[in-house]
């Protein structure tokens, strides 16, 4: 993965700004009662009108799996990333919330970023609250230790301890990535000790996404029958948050911040 020059990571920091504030206009009204499929159409129509393009809408696909069909990925509870947000499905009181969304900026050829955060709706459990919690603080730790030379590795170990820490799951079967001309870009990003990791190191001007998917139990995942939606393996709550991030000398700037 190349640096980014500073015209593009000036395009990025606009983009950064913009999906931020996307996520920012769909979170007051996840609410209990609200179709699924609402939330998506209203994350459309902001990234349009402020002249992107959905990253995910229409991503992916092969002989067996549909494109994806929605701008927004929501996943619900023990749904750990890649929910289908054109489901028709109804928000409950109780419900965890992840929101992944991403970008591509300006919509003429433009450069991506993405992020995610998980919300409660109505009133949750004490349980759903510290997962949410301890998943968020992962992020930020990993974050702190971004700079020029780190190793990739680095990034892995903190979150995992972190999260392992208080007793949780650390998804092994999905990773972060680099990001920026594409949207999935080298090298992967793990949140977990992952030797083959320790090689590839982090240089200024690298754009990364960090983003932990964490589970109160197991870290193993299953796929539904959809192709997309991707589950703990044993029905436990999970939670996701994530960021662009832009590698300097000495830190990190986050071009997703809220």
């Amino acid at each position: 993965m190349t640096a980014k020059t500073r015209e593009e990571i000036e395009i990025m920091r606009e983009g950064g700004r913009i999906l931020a504030a996307a996520l920012q206009h769909i979170v007051p009204y996840a609410e209990p009662g609200t179709h699924v499929r609402d939330l998506d159409s209203r994350a459309e129509e902001y990234i349009r009108n402020a002249g992107g393009i959905p990253a995910f809408l229409g991503y992916g696909g092969s002989k067996e799996t549909l494109p994806y069909p929605a701008t927004l990925c929501i996943s619900i509870n023990d749904e750990v990333v890649h929910g289908i947000g054109t489901r028709d499905r109804v928000l409950q009181s109780g419900d965890i919330v992840g929101f992944d969304i991403g970008m591509a900026y300006p919509a003429d050829n433009g450069l991506y970023t993405d992020m995610a955060i998980t919300i409660g709706t109505g009133r949750i459990s004490d349980a759903a609250m510290r997962l949410m919690r301890v998943t968020k603080e992962s992020l930020a730790r990993a974050i702190s230790f971004v700079r020029h030379d780190v190793a990739v590795r680095t990034i892995g170990k903190v979150v995992q301890q972190y999260c392992e820490s208080h007793g949780y799951g650390v998804v092994r079967d999905l990773t972060g990535h680099g990001i920026g001309k594409n949207l999935h870009e080298d090298p992967p990003i793990f949140n977990y000790d992952e030797p083959r990791a320790a090689a590839t190191r982090l240089t200024e001007g690298m754009t990364i996404c960090i983003e932990p998917m964490i589970s109160v139990g197991t870290w193993k995942v299953k796929m539904d029958p959809d192709g997309w939606t991707i589950r703990t393996a044993d029905g436990s709550l999970a939670a996701h948050f994530e960021h662009t991030i832009l590698v300097q000398r000495n830190g990190a700037e986050i071009l997703t911040e809220l």
